[in-house]
């Protein structure tokens, strides 16, 4: 008998992407484009290629209608079946999973893969899933090396260099701890929901021990999580590590966390390059003769209209409907949805939201420093900026007009 493998994809929800506003405001961070494709196509696309695959479901907490049409599309557009979950309340990365554990054993999988959907990586998902068969233990978490001056901002771990067990897990430490850092991938056998269940057991034993002993009570009201919020991380990953049931599967890849608008715009240029090995059908070409000059990985919609005398790229993505006019040039930035840039305008190191218009002679930019808060240039929904305005590492908000020129400002 074939072992099926699924795929389940860690969305959140409204109450989680605040620092990704003001993009967030009328799209749901994991359809944010990145490289002309939404964040959540990436790892659907990366399921695919798992040998056995029965279903992809996408959990999280979004209103249904928000993530119904693009479930259909992609299923469609990439033959596999998806399915979004929608989870009544935060129950936790594990949390979730377990909540929906009766509809992801439907298939009877032997093994489940779990991703987070604003990590950008290659998910090295098939590769993976061998080492993992090889390892014969519950999980196996993809992991990365980074410098140690910026590992802390991560769950740090120290694996067995020989037989790759996981040793220690500990989140985000005070301390440096070890240069490899949780990467938010993993693959598990069903033995995942057993482990998941013993934590939500020990709480609800702790919570009926309260109930009994009043000092302790008063002690630990104000800790106390619910007995079916379960953290991968701090209730999963650091007490079982050391026992022989986790292992680590290390890729020498890129790997990113979209958690700004800053870093979906450095993602989308390292998309735009994995597109080089994987789906080169989806970048554009051109050298300024009937189409516009395009430099380097560039993916241009096919309702976008782009003047022949543009040069564009590289790391630009132009989404549906996209009008570029005569002499602009445009240099690692997205473009969303209606948008119109005019002649000879100037767009570099930037994010141009749906419908904005950028007039003649205009100049959008910033310095392309992707962790500062002003390190590249956003315009929200609708913004319209004038001919001959310069726009300068700011930020601003949906449905203004820019007439003067602006520097390092956020525009409310």
């Amino acid at each position: 008998m074939e072992e099926k493998v699924v795929a389940v994809i860690m969305v959140g929800g409204p109450t989680k992407g605040t620092r990704f506003r003001p993009l967030s405001f009328n799209t749901p961070k994991p359809l944010f484009p990145l490289a002309g494709q939404a964040m959540v196509y990436h790892p659907i696309s990366a399921c695919k290629k798992i040998p056995n695959l029965a279903q992809i479901y996408l959990v999280g907490f979004y209103e249904e209608k928000e993530f119904a049409l693009y479930v259909s599309s992609i299923s469609n557009e990439l033959r596999v079946p998806v399915r979004y979950l929608r989870e009544d309340k935060p129950h936790g990365s594990a949390g979730g999973l377990y909540y929906y554990r009766d509809i992801i054993m439907e298939d009877s999988p032997s093994h489940i893969f779990l991703l987070n959907c604003d990590v950008c990586c290659s998910f090295p998902l098939a590769d993976m899933l061998e080492a993992h068969k090889g390892y014969k233990g519950m999980g196996t978490m993809l992991v990365i090396k980074v410098s140690a001056e910026s590992a802390n901002q991560f769950g740090e771990l120290v694996a067995d260099p020989a037989t790759k067990e996981l040793l220690h897990y500990t989140e985000k430490p005070e301390t440096f701890v070890s240069d490899l850092i949780n990467c938010g991938v993993y693959v598990f056998t069903p033995d995942i929901f057993s482990a998941i269940q013993e934590v939500s057991s020990h709480r609800e034993g702790r919570a009926n021990l309260r109930r009994v002993s009043s000092f302790e009570a008063l002690q630990s009201a104000t800790r106390t999580l619910p007995t079916d919020f379960v953290r991968l991380d701090q209730d999963i990953l650091s007490p079982l590590a050391g026992k022989k049931k986790l292992y680590t599967y290390e890729t020498m890849d890129f790997w990113e966390q979209i958690k700004t608008p800053g870093m979906s715009l450095k993602c989308s240029g390292l998309y735009l390059s994995q597109f080089q090995i994987n789906s080169e059908h989806l970048l554009a070409s051109g050298d300024g003769t009937k189409n516009a000059r395009i430099v380097g990985n560039v993916y241009v919609h096919p309702s976008a209209k782009v003047h022949p005398t543009s040069k564009i790229g590289p790391d630009v993505s132009l989404s549906a409907n996209v009008r570029v006019g005569a002499g602009v040039r445009l240099i690692n930035c997205i473009v969303l949805d209606d948008v119109e840039i005019k002649e000879n305008a100037v767009v570099i190191n930037a994010i141009v939201g749906w419908k904005s218009s950028i007039g003649k002679w205009s100049r959008v930019q910033a310095d392309g420093d992707y962790s500062a808060k002003l390190g590249i240039t956003i315009l929200g929904e609708e913004v319209t900026v004038e001919d001959e305005v310069v726009v300068i590492n700011s930020i601003v908000l949906p449905n203004k007009t820019l007439n003067v020129s602006v520097q390092e400002e956020i525009i409310l």
